[in-house]
């Protein structure tokens, strides 16, 4: 997901995985659980390849206060997506620019919230079977099927829903050097 947004800038770019533990600390918000993830995944690359300019990103979902992550299966994405159901939740997308020579991480969170509808089985049921959303915080795809199970969006980045928030990384990148568009 977040490769076709980057796509979009028009940049040059290659994906290298972090390797890096995705487990949430004890007591840690979704927020800081985003912030920490994304700079822990630019810092493991950044050690790998010192002069690259990094990005490194990771999105985190709360509901009711608990910490949503990619359910992995049918059945923790059915009882994701019920707990969600007639709620707000709201997608946190860390984001973490590393660039050669700069001293420090550029760090942001930028949050997305989405109100979904009460949701019935029979609907889980036939978007899981569509969409198998197995890989998404939240078992949600805002970009497919999934629009149909919310009442509204409430953001300043839509790109940020999907994993990977292009206003602020675009002011990021102008800040390590790059000329955009």
């Amino acid at each position: 997901y977040r490769r076709e947004l980057l796509q979009r800038l028009g940049i040059d770019f290659r994906c290298i995985s972090p390797e890096t533990d995705e487990q949430p600390l004890k007591h840690e918000s979704a927020h800081a659980l985003a912030r920490r993830l994304a700079q822990a995944k630019a810092q493991a690359v950044a050690d790998r390849h010192p002069q690259a300019v990094i990005i490194g990103s990771d999105q985190v979902l709360s509901c009711a206060g608990e910490v949503l992550g990619k359910p992995g299966d049918h059945d923790a994405a059915v009882a994701q997506l019920q707990k969600m159901s007639g709620l707000t939740s709201v997608f946190s997308t860390g984001l973490c620019v590393i660039s050669p020579g700069a001293g420090s991480a550029d760090l942001a969170v930028v949050d997305y919230s989405v109100s979904f509808r009460k949701l019935e089985i029979g609907e889980i049921e036939r978007y899981l079977g569509r969409e198998q959303p197995y890989d998404c915080a939240g078992s949600f795809k805002s970009e497919r099927l999934g629009v149909t199970l919310i009442e509204a969006m409430h953001g300043d980045d839509p790109t940020a829903l999907i994993g990977l928030p292009l206003i602020e990384l675009s002011a990021m990148l102008r800040r390590a050097g790059y000329s955009l568009p």
